[in-house]
């Protein structure tokens, strides 16, 4: 199993497109196509606010059918949420006119949007997108690009990853997806928005599964600004052209390293979002070690990533221990103050600022020079037990307040 470097153009048997339909914004690309000429299964997993987009309620609805799928068509510039029944049209409107330029059936196209709340979506610019996006479809590595940059808001780089497993019977299976994530990042599944794509022939059934067990551990455990967003959702299509033998059964040898192929694919892309953060200079890892369960672990780690005044200090290269354990103590996650071990580490080196419960004396200049690096792990041990977790974030600068002050204008 390896990571391949490039994105969505590792899968030849999908194509991929990105368009300029000016839906907000000017002479950029903001539409974006993965379409599959084979028929494929599908799974999701969407937001959990109860202000929920327009595409989230239709993907929900399509992927209850089970019906053969073949595309997923995405917006940025405009969420249509809030946007009522004239937004629930659109999107009937958008899959229609998906289909009848694909030559597929408008029920097996997926929609998604992203952008400001509350305004109408412009049905006509979204039309003369999918046009282009149809027509300037290839498997091209440009076209998986252009695909990436077509779903960035504030996003300052456009997230992809691949990777591949052989499966038993000596098939070479890949997985590839592309992710928008910047603000509004505190999902609960994870605005943050990704597509993944494979080649793997695995019931869906299984691939609803095993993706929901996913993204418990991947970007549920993303948090960049505390918010969840009204369109969050991550959407997977499988079309089977690697020839493995079916993936039928979570008994299944293949079904694990699925499993963990998806694993590393997803840990891979939320790293990204986290790292890409508004405003943000550094990605912030925060490992809870020997916790009681994995849920405790989960919490615990998440409390300390989503944490404001954590994510200032670590802005302000302050190896501020009492913010971290103040953290822990309110996660909800069960810990002893007594006898946990605080560290923190980067590529400078690595520093123990609490022991067994009680502060340690530091070398403020080195802690400094450490806290100085682009990447930053915060190591918890709550010697209680054996389950662990990692959660994604990054620093809170300046900058934050600034670009979603200007979000609108």
């Amino acid at each position: 199993m390896k990571i391949l470097r490039s994105g969505l153009n590792a899968l030849p048997s999908f194509q991929y497109s990105g368009a300029q339909a000016g839906i907000k914004y000017k002479k950029r690309t903001d539409m974006s196509l993965i379409f599959s000429p084979y028929p494929c299964v599908g799974a999701g997993v969407f937001t959990t606010n109860k202000v929920r987009a327009a595409c989230v309620e239709y993907d929900e609805a399509t992927l209850k059918l089970k019906q053969p799928l073949h595309a997923i068509i995405a917006n940025a510039g405009n969420a249509n949420a809030c946007t009522g029944a004239q937004g629930e049209k659109a999107c009937k409107e958008s899959a229609i006119t998906a289909g009848a330029v694909l030559g597929v059936e408008s029920s097996s196209v997926l929609l998604a949007s992203t952008g400001v709340i509350g305004v109408q979506l412009p049905l006509d610019r979204i039309k003369k997108g999918i046009n282009l996006l149809a027509q300037s479809k290839s498997s091209s590595k440009a076209s998986a690009k252009a695909a990436a940059q077509g779903i960035m808001t504030t996003d300052l780089f456009e997230k992809e990853a691949a990777v591949e497993f052989i499966s038993s019977n000596g098939k070479r299976v890949r997985l590839a997806g592309i992710a928008k994530g910047s603000g509004m990042i505190h999902p609960n599944m994870a605005t943050m928005l990704c597509f993944i794509i494979t080649d793997c022939a695995i019931s869906q059934k299984l691939l609803q599964k095993a993706l929901q067990k996913d993204v418990k551990d991947s970007f549920n455990m993303i948090s960049v600004d505390g918010d969840t967003s009204t369109n969050d959702m991550i959407l997977v299509l499988a079309n089977a052209r690697a020839r493995n033998t079916p993936i039928t059964s979570q008994d299944d040898s293949d079904y694990a390293l699925f499993a963990k192929a998806l694993s590393l694919l997803t840990t891979t892309l939320a790293r990204k979002i986290a790292r890409d953060g508004e405003g943000a200079t550094k990605l912030l890892i925060a490992h809870c070690l020997n916790a009681k369960s994995k849920k405790d672990a989960r919490k615990i780690a998440k409390s300390v990533i989503a944490s404001s005044l954590v994510k200032a200090a670590m802005f302000g290269n302050d190896a501020n221990w009492g913010r971290i354990l103040c953290a822990v103590g309110y996660s909800g996650g069960d810990f002893d103050p007594k006898v946990v071990d605080v560290k923190l580490a980067s590529s400078a080196g690595e520093i123990e600022i609490m022991r067994g419960g009680n502060a340690q004396v530091i070398d403020e200049k080195f802690a400094k020079k450490l806290l100085q690096k682009d990447e930053i792990h915060i190591f918890i041990d709550c010697k209680l037990g054996k389950k662990s977790a990692q959660a994604y974030g990054c620093d809170l600068s300046y900058d934050y307040v600034r670009i979603n002050a200007d979000y609108r204008s």
